[in-house]
């Protein structure tokens, strides 16, 4: 009897985690909890524990250094499966959501910019807004349903993946510290091994985990960001399968990222999402130099991504360069190009790279984020929602 009350619920969560929309489901879960506990008795254990040191970091830094890096490894994979492989695999297919997604970082970074334009400090967050959030973005899209085409989707995922990779070399250029080539030099040591053993048909996953570890050490000791180390294993992954006598059998690419995706959908995304969304409302007084951050990041999310995206797409088919995605209607294209304004988790990951822990800029940089995400959500659900699909433009 007990356990046929229990199979509805089992059955029930099995049926939702299976869902398109529950991993942001569970990201904006984390981070509202994140919101009420740093905003009631409880903040002090909530703060407590972020910063609680376990060996040489705290929790948050395990987080947001170690637990990304894995992150960064699956979208360093699926950049890679989708440029060689996948809706980015020809330069035909590449232009629309390249040049929507280059366009989608410039115009949120030059509003930033022009809102901060005379408080030099706060130049260091010129690319916070310019990033989204696939997770979040697809979640909302997902819970349209049918109402959206499945050509937006294809789009939104092209866009976010090329977004993902602007993200990454951003960080490795800009938000890295001053580097020390010696242990930088003996990660790339390591990645020519992980080379050489694709040239010798070694399909070992484990190792290439534990190369993989050691590539994240060498990065992190050399000053640059520790999470670049995902994206730079991920590039010497084998996309093709390393068994001549097994040509169907997955790949390491395949199987690495079919492996990742469930920890980081359910564990580290929203691990990073309630260890840094978190913010105490108490005295924040958003004026002046603090004001303008948030602001500037909040307009720059909402109208800045939608500018930047919807007006390269309507240009780029204006121009007979591109095709208006199949069966999307333009106020369909126009829902998508504000989803595109949910910065969330790498905007959060770029505002403390930009800022760091404890700054003046800190709390404004997570209200900005929280509000325009907030405010791109409800709008692109709202347009998709009431849209209309049309024929497919020739």
């Amino acid at each position: 009897m007990k356990q046929r009350l229990l199979t509805g619920p089992v059955q029930a969560a099995r049926a939702f985690f299976a869902t398109e929309a529950a991993g942001g489901i569970v990201l904006i879960a984390a981070a509202a909890a994140a919101m009420i506990l740093a905003n009631s008795p409880l903040a002090t254990g909530y703060f407590g524990l972020i910063h609680h040191k376990l060996g040489p970091l705290s929790v948050g830094h395990w987080i947001n250094d170690a637990l990304m890096a894995l992150f960064f490894l699956l979208v360093g994979l699926e950049v890679k499966r989708e440029l060689l492989e996948g809706e980015l695999s020809s330069w035909q297919e590449r232009r629309l959501p390249g040049v929507a997604a280059i366009c989608g970082v410039i115009f949120p970074a030059l509003i930033y910019i022009l809102f901060n334009r005379n408080n030099p400090a706060a130049h260091a967050g010129w690319a916070i807004p310019t990033a989204t959030d696939i997770a979040f973005a697809l979640a909302i899209l997902a819970i349209v349903g049918s109402r959206a085409p499945a050509s937006l989707k294809i789009l939104l995922t092209a866009i976010a993946v090329i977004d993902d990779l602007i993200a990454v070399l951003i960080i490795a250029l800009f938000y890295s510290g001053t580097i020390d080539l010696v242990p930088l030099f003996g990660a790339f040591a390591v990645l020519a091994i992980m080379l050489l053993l694709n040239s010798l048909r070694i399909s070992s996953l484990l190792v290439r985990l534990l190369l993989g570890v050691a590539v994240w050490s060498g990065v992190h000791a050399s000053g640059v960001h520790a999470t670049v180390a995902g994206v730079l294993v991920a590039l010497v992954i084998p996309i093709k399968s390393l068994s001549p006598k097994a040509a169907d059998e997955p790949s390491l690419l395949h199987k690495l990222e079919h492996g990742l995706h469930p920890w980081v959908a359910w564990l580290i995304i929203p691990l990073f999402g309630f260890a840094n969304a978190g913010v105490s409302l108490a005295g924040v007084a958003l004026e002046g130099e603090t004001g303008d951050v948030a602001l500037g990041i909040g307009i720059a999310l909402v109208l800045g991504k939608l500018l930047g995206i919807f007006g390269a797409i309507r240009i780029a088919c204006a121009i007979g360069w591109a095709r208006r995605p199949r069966g999307a209607s333009w106020p369909q294209v126009f829902g998508l190009a504000c989803l595109c304004g949910i910065g969330f988790t790498m905007s959060l990951f770029i505002g403390l790279l930009a800022f760091g822990e404890g700054s003046a800029f800190g709390d404004a940089t997570k209200i900005g984020i929280l509000a325009g995400s907030l405010v791109s959500a409800f709008a692109g659900f709202l347009v998709l929602r009431f849209s209309h699909p049309s024929a497919p433009s020739h």
